[in-house]
C-alpha cells in the first residue's frame, strides 16, 4: 500500500473521493459533448454535476438496450430498475452505499437538497420507458417532467447549493428556466433520434403525424430554450459558462433540426462549431436568444 496515499484520503473520504471517480468516468465514456460542457463548470459544482448525471446514465442504461442484452426480461429489468430506486433513496437517507454510483449521487443529494420530490419522479419515468411504446400529449408531458425537468431541478440545487451550509430553495425564476431547458434538451432528442427510437427501441415519444407536428415541436423547443436563456446570468458565476454552452449547443441543434427533415439522418453539430460555441461562452457571451 502506499503509505502516503493512505495518510493523504483514508476512511469515507477515501471512498467519497472513489465515488466522484466512479461518476466521473461513467460521463467520460458516455458522453463527451456533456463531458466539454461539464469542464466549464467551476469546481464547487462540477464532481456534483457528474454525479446526478451518473446516476441518470445507469438507469437509463437498464431500460434503453443493456439489460436486455444482457439476457433479462422486461420484468427482470423493471425488477432491477426498482432496486436501483429502492437502494438510491436509501443511500441518500443513510449516508452510504456500497454501489459507487449511487453513494456519489447520494453525497450531493444530501449536501445540495436534492430530495424523494425529484428522485421518485425520475424513476418513474425511467420505468414508463419499459411500460409505454407510444405517448401522446399528456404521458409525453408527464415523461419529460421526470426524465429530463427534474435532471435540470437536481442540476440546479447543485449550483445553488453546492458548499453551503444548509441547502435553501432556488428562486422560482431560476426553477422555471431549469425546468424549460430540460424539457428542451429532452424534445431535441426526441427529434433527433425518432427513427432509432421506433426501430431499435419500438418508442414513439412525440407522435408525429404530419410535418406541421414536426414544426410545432420545433417551435415549442424554441420558446423553451429563449425563456431558459433569459434567466441563465441569473445563476451563480461558476455555472453560468457550462449552461450557456449546453444551452446554445442545443439551440444550435434545434436550428440544424429545422433545416433537415429527413428524420433518417441524425442531425450532429460539428465539433469545430462545439469548440466556438464553448469558446463564445467561455468569453462570458450571453446565451443564445437572452434577449428574446
Amino acid at each position: 500500500m502506499n503509505t502516503a496515499t493512505s495518510q493523504e484520503a483514508s476512511g469515507l473520504a477515501l471512498y467519497d473521493r472513489t465515488a466522484m471517480d466512479a461518476a466521473a468516468a461513467v460521463i467520460a465514456r458516455y458522453s463527451t459533448s456533456f463531458g466539454l460542457a461539464c469542464r466549464l463548470l467551476g469546481p464547487r459544482p462540477r464532481p456534483h454535476v457528474r454525479n446526478v448525471y451518473a446516476l441518470a446514465r445507469i438507469a437509463d442504461e437498464i431500460v434503453d438496450g443493456p439489460a436486455r442484452e444482457a439476457g433479462l426480461t422486461t420484468e427482470e429489468a423493471a425488477a432491477v430498475l426498482d432496486r436501483l430506486e429502492e437502494d438510491c433513496l436509501g443511500a441518500v437517507a443513510q449516508g452510504f452505499s456500497s454501489n459507487l454510483i449511487l453513494h456519489a449521487f447520494a453525497r450531493t443529494a444530501r449536501e445540495c437538497g436534492i430530495g424523494s420530490d425529484l428522485v421518485e419522479p425520475f424513476f418513474s419515468s425511467m420505468r414508463v420507458d419499459l411500460e409505454v411504446s407510444r405517448h401522446d400529449t399528456a404521458s409525453h408531458d408527464a415523461y419529460v417532467y421526470g426524465s429530463a425537468e427534474v435532471i435540470g431541478l437536481m442540476c440546479l440545487q447543485v449550483f445553488v447549493n453546492a458548499g453551503a451550509e444548509h441547502p435553501a430553495a432556488p428562486a422560482p425564476e431560476l426553477v422555471d428556466g431549469a425546468r424549460r431547458l430540460g424539457a428542451a434538451f429532452q424534445d431535441v432528442n426526441f427529434l433527433r433520434d425518432l427513427n432509432d427510437d421506433r426501430a431499435r427501441l419500438g418508442r414513439d415519444y412525440l407522435d408525429l403525424a404530419s410535418p406541421a407536428d414536426r414544426t410545432v415541436v420545433l417551435d415549442r423547443i424554441d420558446l423553451d430554450l429563449a425563456a431558459a436563456a433569459r434567466v441563465i446570468p441569473a445563476l451563480p458565476a461558476d455555472c453560468r459558462r457550462a449552461v450557456t454552452a449546453a444551452h446554445d449547443l442545443f439551440a444550435e441543434l434545434a436550428a440544424r433540426l429545422r433545416t433537415t427533415p429527413d428524420d433518417d439522418t441524425r442531425v450532429r453539430v460539428p465539433d469545430a462549431v462545439k469548440a466556438r460555441l464553448a469558446m463564445r461562452a467561455m468569453l462570458g457571451f450571453a446565451p443564445r436568444g437572452a434577449g428574446a
